[in-house]
């Protein structure tokens, strides 16, 4: 199975970008793993917030497959501890499926359409974190996932 992020805009810190690639690369020794970055809309300011969100969600939609499973970062999902998060991976690894899809919204969050084309929501914390952090804080924990998966010494309890 495939994993992938899609998210809204480009990471532009270059801290944020160096801790980001440094996950991602160690993530692929574990599973195939890719990040589409949607560029940021231009010429918004006529807009309102609800169409921002509608065309956003048109490109987020264009990402993704038919047999994709999709979920959200958002802040009203799910919250889970690494463990419990690991388990969640695993479980979606042994069903199996073409892609598994996790999606970072822009500023003002989804469309409707988007939510309608998610399977769930996971939530990273009840605090809110700018978009560029968050990619790297969960392709971390992706990474922390795939560690206690494999009993490997990166995890504390």
């Amino acid at each position: 199975m495939e994993l992938k992020l899609v998210t809204v805009g480009k990471t532009d810190v270059k801290w944020v970008k160096e801790g980001l690639d440094l996950y991602m690369s160690r993530l692929r020794h574990y599973v195939p793993f890719s990040l589409v970055e949607i560029p940021q809309l231009k010429n918004v300011s006529a807009l309102s917030q609800e169409q921002i969100k509608e065309k956003e969600g048109e490109l987020i939609l264009k990402q993704l497959n038919p047999g994709d499973s999709v979920i959200l970062l958002d802040e009203r999902g799910k919250e889970y501890r690494s463990v419990e998060w690991a388990e969640w991976i695993r479980q979606r690894l042994a069903r199996g499926g073409k892609g598994l899809v996790f999606v970072i919204g822009g500023a003002y969050g989804f469309s409707q359409a988007v939510y309608d084309r998610s399977e769930g929501m996971i939530s990273l914390s009840k605090m809110t974190f700018s978009h560029q952090m968050v990619r790297t804080i969960f392709a971390e924990q992706l990474y922390r996932a795939f560690t206690i998966i494999r009993g490997e010494p990166y995890h504390h309890e």
